[in-house]
């Protein structure tokens, strides 16, 4: 058993073959797939397609690159998708400030309002952040995340950050760049987590995993961050893989 909590599946990459991405993902033993929203207006696709598919699921909300075009219409069309039957959280959310396509402070004051829509709501998060660890941590703990849970997807700082995300009561979850050569603090992190508090993803189409880098990723894929993770824990994969899925469907409230 299988999953990748963080896909991007109504993006333009697949749009000549999303049904054979699908069947592999599939056929690779993967039991639960969340496609997250990528864009403002992006929600519905996702909501569609998991309609079509016993075995995915959906976010709404909108990434910290285009918190520059948050307004009130925008925030009533995330909180329309997230009322619709498969969504399961809001994201992916938070802040970028390595490439800064919004300004930091819209960025956070629209980290803020998703935030504040989620415990509405009383949906999970799914938290993007960028050389923004203080910043993001703060907001969390100013905006008590912490009462509707949820995901640092693509998890990408050490052991350090990890101690805090995880004190904050959060869950984390590790893509592709965990199976490169230089993972160096990333593989420390994600040997220091408890078992209990991991997700895998893929990020597809990007971030495809050794031995795949810099092709399209896509869901399948996913099993070989399973098996670094399971390399890391010293576990056999399948015991990783149905650890991960369990801790997909409680973070995502999944019965």
């Amino acid at each position: 058993m299988l999953s990748d909590s963080h896909a991007h599946l109504t993006l333009e990459h697949f749009d000549p073959d999303r049904d054979e991405v699908i069947a592999r993902a599939r056929a690779a033993g993967i039991a639960r797939l969340v496609t997250v929203s990528s864009f403002i207006g992006d929600a519905a696709a996702c909501a569609e397609l998991a309609a079509q598919h016993e075995f995915l699921y959906f976010t709404a909300g909108v990434h910290p690159h285009e918190a520059k075009n948050w307004t009130p219409e925008v925030a009533q069309s995330i909180r329309q998708a997230a009322a619709l039957p498969k969504a399961v959280a809001i994201g992916e959310i938070g802040l970028d400030y390595h490439y800064d396509f919004s300004p930091r402070g819209d960025q956070r004051r629209v980290f803020r309002e998703q935030i504040a829509l989620a415990r509405d709501l009383r949906l999970p998060i799914v938290i993007h952040t960028r050389e923004a660890w203080d910043d993001t941590l703060l907001i969390l703990h100013e905006e008590r995340a912490a009462e509707i849970g949820g995901v640092f997807h693509c998890f990408s700082g050490g052991r350090e950050e990890a101690a805090r995300c995880l004190d904050l009561g959060f869950h984390l979850s590790f893509a592709g760049p965990l199976t490169f050569k230089n993972a160096g603090n990333l593989a420390e992190a994600a040997a220091f987590a408890p078992i209990d508090r991991l997700l895998c993803e893929t990020d597809a189409p990007y971030l495809s995993p050794h031995p795949h880098r810099g092709k399209r990723n896509e869901p399948a894929r996913v099993v070989h961050v399973v098996e670094k993770l399971a390399a890391l824990k010293g576990l056999p994969p399948a015991q990783v893989g149905e650890a991960t899925t369990r801790n997909l469907d409680k973070v995502f409230r999944i019965a």
